[in-house]
């Protein structure tokens, strides 16, 4: 069987984001999984949601999380977790079939940083590996923190050279997920009169920075006013919660 990961902490998001992102998995997948949270805060999660705690992080020294804490997924014993994992965002938009993620072979596969092409950093917003298989990711960071912490901005960025490192670093097709930041947003002033357009061919779309998806529902305006979002509503009817008895 296969598995769909998340992992929420603090306060940025909402058990509604986790419940949507469950609820949009289990119709757009196909293949036999589970979907499993970890979490240090299970009120109001779904039933269908498979609760596990949180991964102990340490070592943060006050610095800005950055997505840190996803490296304790690469540990070499993930909770009850087995087999190949695909961890998606909290903050991303399922439109399309999720099947092909789990399809194309490969070890380790990311999405390509949109806003470093060439780099060979890649975003980890929606990425798979087989659980258990490299533990080395995770060892290396905690036994290393300070020179990590000095050469790579955050934990993608560690991730991607780590991924490189071991020689198993891959992307996914380019038009399967695109940024909504970059590829959806239009151009002052008309964002404030023209919803975004739909694109042909993307499986999910990632929100990084503001807005987020709640925001994009009912309309998104920026400070100072010179970045805005029109009502969409072709992706507030893909970000809704899908009742569990549909």
């Amino acid at each position: 069987m296969d598995n769909v990961l998340c992992m929420k902490w603090g306060t940025k998001f909402s058990a509604e984001y986790v419940n949507i992102l469950a609820s949009r998995v289990k119709r757009h997948l196909s293949r036999p999984h589970r979907f499993v949270c970890f979490t240090d805060d299970p009120a109001g999660l779904r039933r269908d949601v498979e609760v596990r705690p949180l991964p102990e992080m340490t070592g943060l020294d006050g610095r800005p999380e950055r997505g840190w804490r996803k490296l304790t997924l690469f540990q070499e014993k993930l909770a009850d977790v087995e087999g190949t994992a695909l961890f998606l965002d909290l903050d991303v938009v399922i439109l399309d079939s999720l099947d092909p993620f789990f399809e194309v072979p490969g070890e380790f596969r990311i999405v390509e940083d949109w806003n470093l092409p060439g780099k060979n950093i890649g975003n980890s917003s929606v990425f798979r590996f087989e659980v258990g298989a490299h533990p080395e990711i995770l060892d290396y960071f905690l036994k290393n923190r300070d020179a990590v912490y000095a050469e790579h901005r955050n934990e993608q960025a560690y991730l991607s050279w780590a991924a490189r490192r071991g020689g198993f670093f891959e992307y996914w097709d380019a038009d399967w997920c695109l940024s909504f930041k970059k590829h959806y947003m239009r151009r002052f002033p008309l964002g404030y009169f023209c919803e975004p357009k739909q694109r042909q061919g993307v499986k999910i779309v990632v929100f990084h920075g503001n807005p987020h998806p709640d925001g994009v529902r009912t309309g998104w305006r920026g400070n100072f006013g010179l970045r805005a979002v029109k009502k969409t509503p072709w992706l507030a009817e893909n970000w809704s919660e899908i009742p569990l008895d549909d």
